[in-house]
This record gives C-alpha cells, sequence and structure tokens, in this order.
C-alpha cells in the first residue's frame, strides 16, 4: 500500500479520508482547521493513496487532546480501514509505520483509547491485544487506555483522575466535544436543533486548546456526552438515536 502523509503544505489539496465530500463541506472545514493547529505539536495523518477509510492519525501523548499521562509515548487519534479497503492488512501497515515512526524517534512506546468490548470510534481491544497492547488503565465508563511499549522498563500511561472517573456537575445532557472528529459539525447542530425542539435540556462544550482537552472530564474528548452528572457514550448521536436515548 502506497502511504500519503497530509501536511500543512498539502492539505489543501488532499481529503482526509474520515470526511471524504467538497472541499468547502463544514465536515472537512472543521477537520481541517484542528488539523492545521496540531501540525505543529508533531500531528501525523497517514493514509492510502486510495480513495477511502483508511487512514492512521497520531501525536506526541504530550500534545494529545486527552487527559492522560504518557510521557515520551505517541498517542493514536485514530486508525480506521472501512468499506472496499478492508481485509488487506491495511490496518497493519498503518500501525506498523507508526511504529517505526514512533521508534525512530526514540519514543518510549503507543498508546490508544480502547474498550472492554468494541465501542463504536474506539480501537478494537481484540486487534490491539493481537498487535502486542496490554491494558494500562481503566475510567469508571468503561473506557480503557491501551499501550504498547518498546522495552521492559517503559512506564505505563494512566488516565488522570479527571479521566478515570468522569463527573459533572451540570444537570441535563452535556456534550464535550473537539474539532479532531469531523462529524461534530454535521450532527452538533443536529443535536442542538433536536433538544431545542424536544424541550430537553442541552448544552455543548467545544474543547477549543490541547490544555482544555487535557484536563477535560471524560476519557473520550473527541466526543463525551454526559446526563445529570453522569458520563454517557462516545457514540455520535443523530436525532433518532438522541431521541430515543432521552426516552421520547
Amino acid at each position: 500500500m502506497e502511504l500519503v502523509r497530509v501536511t500543512k503544505e498539502n492539505i489543501e489539496r488532499e481529503h482526509i479520508c474520515c470526511a471524504i465530500s467538497n472541499s468547502k463541506d463544514a465536515q472537512v472545514l472543521s477537520k481541517k482547521e484542528w488539523m492545521k493547529k496540531s501540525f505543529d505539536d508533531g500531528l501525523v495523518f497517514l493514509k492510502s493513496s486510495e480513495r477511502g477509510k483508511c487512514f492512521i492519525e497520531y501525536i506526541p501523548a504530550e500534545n494529545a487532546w486527552v487527559p492522560i499521562n504518557a510521557p515520551g509515548y505517541v498517542y493514536i487519534d485514530c486508525l480506521w480501514v472501512s468499506g472496499s479497503l478492508k481485509g488487506h492488512g491495511y490496518s497493519n501497515d498503518l500501525l506498523q509505520a507508526c511504529i517505526d515512526d514512533a521508534k525512530s524517534q526514540g519514543r518510549a512506546g503507543l498508546c490508544v483509547l480502547s474498550s472492554a468490548k468494541k465501542k463504536p470510534f474506539l480501537s478494537d481491544p481484540k486487534y490491539l491485544i493481537y498487535k502486542g497492547f496490554f491494558l494500562a488503565d481503566e475510567s469508571d465508563c468503561g473506557i480503557n487506555l491501551m499501550y504498547l511499549p518498546f522495552d521492559d522498563g517503559a512506564l505505563v500511561p494512566t488516565f488522570k483522575d479527571c479521566a478515570k472517573h468522569p463527573h459533572i456537575e451540570d444537570s441535563g445532557y452535556v456534550l464535550y466535544y473537539t474539532g479532531q472528529c469531523p462529524f461534530n459539525a454535521k450532527y452538533l447542530p443536529i443535536l442542538e436543533a433536536t433538544a431545542k425542539e424536544h424541550d430537553i435540556p442541552f448544552k455543548a462544550i467545544r474543547l477549543e486548546t490541547k490544555e482544555a482537552a487535557q484536563s477535560a472530564p471524560t476519557p473520550c474528548t473527541t466526543y463525551g456526552l454526559f446526563y445529570n452528572g453522569e458520563w454517557l457514550t462516545n457514540e455520535q448521536q443523530n436525532d433518532k438515536r438522541f431521541l430515543k436515548l432521552a426516552g421520547k
């Protein structure tokens, strides 16, 4: 598989896999703006040269938009292969490219969010274990931090307390999110309109900086939905899914 690295220099002409559409689409614009801000922090976006959802996105863990303690590690934001590109070993190729890059930088290993059982928008725990990852830490809401150390003496990454024990004081539905996931640009307006139409208490809090994300009260900062203070889900909500969740 031929890999293409999206950079500051080519981002305007390259598609970004997770949002393949018109370059002026809100989802594409939102994702690319987040990427542009993160390139200077070491963000890497590698994708297949073939058009489709086949990419890996990673960043030095010190600059990751998640509340973890993982000095010296590389954090994988997303590893996604789908559609006709599945079944060709591309996930292995992308992961190996990340490993090779991390080792060349002298990093301690890789870490990534997962779960005990496969959850949407999170890496498959069975695949990670098959590739040699171990459980590093667990949050109260069922989100796990997995890691692949490059030597036996590597520090084990952990969640910060705010992510390990996610809770907020606000009542109603509260969403914490970032610009990292392009689908937020599509579904958040739908969610806000649905909540307003059905008189469902809802507010959205956009995490605008890595510092805000690193101290957020949720292990999943890309999308973390709470209800009456308790963490609910990291799964994107459309109108029907949200109304079902709210019992409407």
